[in-house]
């Protein structure tokens, strides 16, 4: 029954990528523009406006894969295939790590549906998602080979370190930190000598400093600076990352899933295993005192929490006493999943159209222009009023491709994308970054701009040739400045009125 259920789970959790051309996740669409660009990169159809600039750096997951994938399938198909690489890594992954560590499957399939669309992944955080589920099938090879010759053990650590550090930093660190807490509880648990658990430590740990070191000496990076805390989100994220698109879908369901645990534990039901425990609590921890952006890259400590919940199941015995109990708990798990996918579905099958539409406004700008994006929100920032409509964020990147256009906030950060803008246009670019305020951009035109208004913008109406508002349409804030060229339920296309 159990395997039936999560048979038929699995059928219908990749349904969104299956269905839709381009996901409706926050990130993606930014991604996408990108790899229009790797694809086109030396070719005539080379957007003006970037160069690519490889570097010995991480995060490049993507980078690397889907152009090469690009030779074979249209780009947007390529972008897509990768995706579902990436789901099929990550519920692939927790199953192999289970079976490795008990010889059958029983928990970890379902904990994998359950948060194959958690924040992170359906914000689009997809390079995070591969090497997460790389660093799954690392962890469930290195453990398979625990007790073996070190030789191999240490060739595959090897290969995947090497991976790892190329699709995803953060995921690197997931890995070392699993491995490194289980060789702690064994050097604890089976009285292993100190010189040997020394040597196993070392052996683990010295493929990523030989990495680094090649990094440094190659003046290579991981990501920018920036460091930020956030301390007040600690308590919420958890009730808040089972779904990226409807809070109230999140925390019932987050909720129904703590309560469902703690009643399993408390009945002596649900039990970690001591390894199990270690890894907790280090999960817990490192949830803790990581920062909230470090590096330049934001929502670090979020990305602990789908981590520990995909290889903890590995560590967990479940012994349900009746049918009744397993009717139950595949009720709980099978609701929990299907109604996050559901609000998935409402999301994204609906912005089929919405994406449709803004690709379609591209034929209204003049290649080789310049596009500036704004939004009717106050900041940047998630809008977490209504996240339905962060999907839409940077949608109009995709005018790099469809109109060879400079957008500025397009992702160029050093040390995690191998795209920048050209001289002629870095000025004005934002390596990192969302919509401006259409409040701000509207103070800098009547003279009254801010103090701590953001360079790139202090000048938009010279030069910029086109602005995207994002949000729902309103009156035209400088009709003497802007002339609306098309109008959607969730932007609004200017061309801006060069002004002297």
């Amino acid at each position: 029954m159990a395997i039936a259920v999560l048979a038929m789970l699995v059928a219908v959790s990749f349904l969104p990528v299956l269905l839709t051309p381009i996901p409706a996740m926050v990130d993606y669409p930014n991604h996408l523009a990108r790899m229009y660009i790797l694809s086109q990169n030396g070719t005539p159809d080379a957007n003006p406006h970037y160069e690519v600039t490889w570097a010995f750096y991480p995060n490049l997951g993507m980078d690397l894969l889907v152009p090469q994938l690009a030779r074979l399938m249209s780009v947007e198909n390529a972008t897509r295939l990768f995706l579902l690489l990436s789901q099929l890594l990550i519920v692939g992954g927790a199953l192999l790590l289970e079976w490795v560590r008990k010889g059958r499957v029983h928990l970890a399939g379902f904990a994998a549906l359950a948060f194959l669309y958690c924040l992170p992944f359906s914000w689009g955080f997809v390079n995070f998602e591969f090497g997460l589920g790389l660093a799954l099938w690392g962890i469930a090879v290195y453990l398979m080979l625990a007790e073996g010759p070190w030789p191999l053990r240490f060739v595959a650590n090897l290969i995947f370190v090497a991976a790892l550090y190329v699709a995803h930093f953060f995921s690197l660190g997931i890995y070392g930190a699993t491995l490194g807490l289980y060789e702690l509880w064994r050097l604890r648990h089976k009285r292993v000598a100190y010189p040997v658990a020394a040597a196993r430590l070392g052996a683990l740990a010295l493929p990523a400093l030989a990495l680094f070191a090649i990094m440094h000496v190659t003046a290579g990076s991981i990501g920018s600076e920036g460091t930020s805390w956030f301390l007040e989100f600690k308590p919420v994220w958890p009730l808040r990352i089972l779904n990226g698109y409807n809070l109230t879908t999140a925390a019932a369901t987050g909720l129904a899933l703590m309560i469902s645990l703690l009643f399993a534990a408390r009945r002596g039901v649900l039990k970690l295993e001591s390894a199990g425990i270690w890894l907790a609590f280090g999960f817990a921890l490192l949830y803790l005192v990581i920062p909230s952006k470090l590096f330049g890259t934001a929502f670090v400590d979020l990305r602990v929490i789908p981590a520990a919940a995909l290889i903890l199941p590995a560590f967990c015995s479940l012994s349900l006493p009746s049918r009744a109990w397993r009717m139950a708990a595949l009720a709980a798990i099978s609701g929990i999943t299907l109604l996050n996918l559901a609000v998935v579905l409402a999301v994204w099958l609906p912005y089929r159209a919405d994406y449709a539409a803004i690709i379609a406004s591209f034929q209204k700008i003049d290649r080789g222009s310049r596009v500036l994006v704004g939004s009717t929100g106050d900041n940047g920032d998630p809008p977490f009023a209504d996240l339905t409509s962060y999907p839409m964020y940077y949608a109009p990147t995709l005018a790099v491709h469809y109109a060879d256009a400079f957008v500025p906030n397009l992702f160029t950060e050093a040390g995690k994308q191998p795209v920048r803008p050209r001289e002629a246009v870095r000025n004005i670019a934002i390596p990192y970054g969302g919509p401006v305020p259409s409040g701000l951009l509207a103070a800098i035109a009547t003279g009254q701009p801010p103090a701590d208004a953001p360079p790139f913008v202090r000048n938009w109406y010279r030069d910029f040739d086109y602005l995207y508002v994002l949000g729902s349409p309103a009156a035209n804030p400088l009709p003497d400045l802007l002339e609306v060229l098309e109008t959607s339920e969730r932007f609004v296309l200017y061309r801006i009125r060069r002004r002297s």
